[in-house]
């Protein structure tokens, strides 16, 4: 190696999370446990919206589609994290590790996209019941579902190529679990302003803008509902949107406590939490929050054991 720029970088060692190694079987063990339950859960939930025909609706297309987000965004992440674990080198391939950058932005960003379409589905089945199956029609979903589909591709893409467009030196250690963009940025050699230029003008329209559309969709929801005279209606109509509000909570408030509350004490270790919560912990329950709050799964899930434990009337 002649000089400090002329030096190629192959790989990315992954510095993986700050814990000791006498705790690493533990948690090896606890994050092994917590990938399983998230691709099971998701699967149960997009397996019983293909076979139960009661949940061909619009409410759980979305559903469906967001358990696969779910699924393949904690799939981004944690097989490799299970890997480094193992090994003696935690290390990731360059290509590798911009397929990591591109698949993380895709599917986090599905996400958000999808979490607006539910938004507007549970505005217009509280806001406007009568006219639901007239105005979410399969046209309309099918528009609101394949632009999110073809947006985060693009965006993905975007971001992906501007970062393999940079230069990386000597350094090539990722003090995350993951290739996270970030951190690749202060590891290039070379100009990254163009970088993150663009990742100032996408991020507000990526999540900005989704999460304040989510927020006059609820504005909405709750001026309608508290023009229902009867406790019950109020009930019903919150029991509704409930589950939905819930993982809204849940994903966007780790994101609002990474971005927007910075702390200078212990950033990267907060990083790699919020990082967790977002990849890790809400792809898990987010399943649960739906099955257990919502009659319709739980009588899919009965229907179809039912029709596997008697194939035949009795």
């Amino acid at each position: 190696m002649s000089g400090k720029n002329q030096t190629i970088v192959s790989e990315f060692i992954l510095l993986g999370l700050p814990i000791d190694p006498e705790q690493r079987i533990l948690f090896y063990g606890l994050f092994l446990a917590m990938y399983v339950t998230t691709v099971l859960g998701n699967l149960v939930i997009i397996v019983l919206i293909r076979l139960d025909s009661h949940l061909h609706t619009p409410m759980y297309l979305f559903l469906s589609n967001l358990s696969f987000s779910d699924l393949c965004f904690s799939s981004v992440t944690m097989p490799k994290l299970l890997q480094n674990m193992q090994s003696q080198v935690p290390s990731i391939p360059y290509t590798g590790c911009l397929a990591q950058i591109y698949f993380f932005l895709f599917f986090g960003d599905l996400e958000n996209f999808l979490l607006v379409a539910m938004a507007y589905d549970r505005y217009v089945a509280i806001c406007f019941p009568l006219h639901y199956t007239t105005i979410m029609s399969p046209q309309l979903c099918l528009s609101l579902v394949a632009p999110s589909w073809v947006l985060t591709t693009l965006h993905a893409m975007l971001h992906t190529l501007l970062t393999a467009r940079l230069c990386f030196c000597a350094d090539n250690m990722i003090p995350h679990f993951f290739c996270d963009m970030s951190a690749l940025l202060k590891l290039a050699c070379s100009d990254t302003q163009v970088n993150e230029l663009v990742i100032f003008i996408t991020g507000g329209f990526v999540v900005v803008i989704p999460f304040i559309l989510i927020i006059m969709s609820y504005v909405r929801i709750i001026s309608s509902i508290l023009k229902v005279p009867s406790a019950r209606g109020i009930h019903k109509a919150f029991s509704t949107c409930g589950s939905h509000l819930s993982v809204v909570s849940l994903f966007y408030g780790t994101v609002i406590g990474l971005y927007l509350c910075p702390s200078a004490n212990n950033s990267t270790v907060k990083e790699i939490v919020m990082a967790m919560m977002y990849t890790v912990v809400t792809p898990m329950l987010n399943p649960f929050i739906y099955s257990l709050r919502n009659r319709d799964i739980k009588g899919a899930l009965g229907r179809v054991f039912h029709k596997k434990t008697f194939p035949f009337p009795l």
